[in-house]
């Protein structure tokens, strides 16, 4: 074999296969769910109300009559856009003050830990509930308050990363071609610690997603009639005993959209640690 030839292409893990099928099957499902849905999603009929999955609703009726499945492929669309917010607007403030903590060090490095150390110690739910408690609850704030919960592990993240690159030779060119903080900042370390940053945010969405459900659960996230997921499981408390699939459906969708995603989040983080694969390519 001749030495210029590209080395050959690592296989794609297995968890990062059955994540991807997973998660993308749910995700099409959502952004198909207005075209798909067997019946509509809100509409009310009494003479339908509690019926058991039969051929014609597959999954079931719910109090009002409304057919399960509609709401929850309709659900499904408000979960994901709520843990994507959520988790985009950890990383926007997140990676900016990881990155910044990490380069500059010093003072500004103890001030921003200091601050990440003081709102992880809250636990997340109490954090999550202290952001919504002073205004009314929408689901839209419930992102914002999940993304505010998540922006200190983003940063501790991003400072780690940051300390190991800032002192690697590209850097250290950079520097010697008097390059500009930002330039160095964004167009130097950020591009190298996407890695790591992308694994974490792939978790990170499992985390706002449950937490999001959480809150809805409690009242404080979508609000009724819409068909989130954590919505529906909390309007299904009082029927448990007489029509349990109307909490089952929506609790087995979130959990296989958890799992789905820690498997695509682990997949990843073995096929973009090379230490990893060289760990699994031994065993």
């Amino acid at each position: 074999m001749s030495d210029d030839a590209p080395p050959p292409r690592r296989p794609l893990p297995l968890q990062l296969k059955l994540g991807l099928a997973i998660t993308g099957t749910i995700v099409l499902l959502a952004l198909l769910a207005p075209w798909i849905t067997p019946h509509p999603w809100d509409t009310i009929s009494i003479r339908t109300r509690f019926l058991p999955p039969n051929s014609t609703y597959w999954f079931g009726t719910d109090e009002f009559g409304r057919d399960v499945l509609s709401r929850l492929l309709m659900g499904g669309r408000l979960s994901l856009a709520m843990g994507v917010t959520a988790t985009l607007v950890s990383l926007a403030v997140g990676v900016p003050m990881g990155l910044a903590a990490g380069y500059f060090r010093g003072w500004v490095d103890e001030t921003l830990m200091r601050i990440a150390d003081v709102l992880m110690a809250i636990p997340a739910i109490m954090l999550g509930l202290l952001v919504l408690a002073v205004t009314p609850p929408s689901l839209w704030k419930t992102a914002l308050a999940v993304g505010f919960v998540y922006i200190p592990p983003i940063a501790r993240l991003a400072r780690s990363v940051t300390l190991a690159l800032a002192g690697e030779e590209f850097v250290q060119a950079a520097h010697a071609r008097a390059e500009s903080t930002s330039y160095i900042l964004f167009r130097e370390i950020l591009p190298n610690a996407w890695p790591p940053l992308i694994v974490e945010a792939s978790l990170r969405v499992t985390y706002a997603i449950l937490l999001g459900s959480a809150l809805s659960f409690l009242g404080l996230g979508a609000q009724p009639p819409s068909s989130d997921w954590g919505l529906m499981i909390a309007e299904a408390r009082s029927f448990l005993d007489r029509a349990p699939w109307i909490a089952l459906a929506p609790g087995f969708a979130l959990c296989l959209l958890v799992i789905g995603i820690n498997m695509l989040g682990d997949g990843a983080r073995e096929r973009l640690d090379p230490r990893m694969s060289a760990r699994v390519g031994k065993a």
